[in-house]
């Protein structure tokens, strides 16, 4: 799906971006260009980079 329409950044890249390290908004913006036209998907980008950090989180409190 879609995430940035300016971009055409969608959900996999963001959780990509995660798998490859970024943990912020910031280090996501700078890798991808997200939110930085319109900024109609930053929530929406903000929920995912939440939800993949919390997934990695998880993973290293376990392990």
């Amino acid at each position: 799906m879609y995430v940035c329409l300016c971009k055409g950044i969608t959900d996999s890249q963001l959780r990509d971006a995660v798998a490859e390290g970024s943990t912020t908004f910031k280090e996501v913006k700078q890798q991808l260009g997200v939110g930085a036209q319109c900024g109609k998907c930053i929530p929406l980008a903000l929920a995912i980079l939440a939800e993949e950090t919390a997934k990695t989180a998880l993973y290293y409190e376990v392990a």
